[in-house]
């Protein structure tokens, strides 16, 4: 069974590209005009152990909320056409991840039902090119578009960049599990996901 998908999302705001692989082997490509988010979508993609290329074009280069939403929205639904009917995966997962100083937990249960809750008490106004505003929104714009349940809270930390980069690698680990096929049943009492 192969589970591949690709999207391209093409708006007056952006273009997106994404082309998913889940059983893949960790080759990940990724360019967007904002270098830290790129850093951080390579991170989600690698540690989820796909085969994946994201790329996208600002058409407008008025900030990043424009592309991290749309790279989010597109990801979102490439996974979810990649998964099929789920028929066979884990569904649930769950990690506690280090980087340095910084602690980040992270669960998922890849439900059908689309939804986030992002905790990471981000003080400062940009990483790197990256609005911090922007990380909760792209998980936002990712689970609910992936039809994943998603949480993510900070335990621990300081280093922004580390809080940040934790938390997308813990969702890249968390993913791998739970879209990983443990049988041939649909992990449901309602007989569907």
């Amino acid at each position: 069974m192969s589970r591949y998908s690709e999207k391209v999302r093409d708006t007056k705001e952006t273009r997106v590209q994404v082309k998913l692989e889940l059983d893949g082997d960790g080759k990940v490509e990724v360019k967007t005009p904002v270098s830290f988010f790129n850093h951080m979508v390579h991170s989600l993609l690698f540690y989820m152990g796909t085969n994946s290329l994201v790329v996208a074009e600002d058409k407008q280069n008025f900030d990043d909320h424009h592309i991290v939403e749309d790279v989010g929205i597109t990801l979102g639904l490439t996974l979810k056409e990649a998964l099929g009917d789920k028929r066979g995966i884990r569904r649930f997962s769950s990690a506690i991840v280090p980087m340095d100083e910084a602690l980040v937990m992270v669960a998922v249960d890849v439900s059908g039902r689309g939804y986030a809750s992002v905790n990471l008490d981000l003080k400062r106004e940009k990483v790197g090119d990256l609005s911090t505003e922007n990380v909760s929104h792209f998980f936002w714009s990712f689970a609910t578009n992936a039809g994943v349940t998603l949480h993510i809270r900070k335990l621990d930390g300081y280093n922004e960049h580390h809080i940040i980069e934790a938390s997308f690698k813990g969702v890249g680990l968390v993913l791998k599990d739970a879209c990983s096929l443990t049988g041939t049943d649909i992990r449901s009492t309602k007989g569907s996901l």
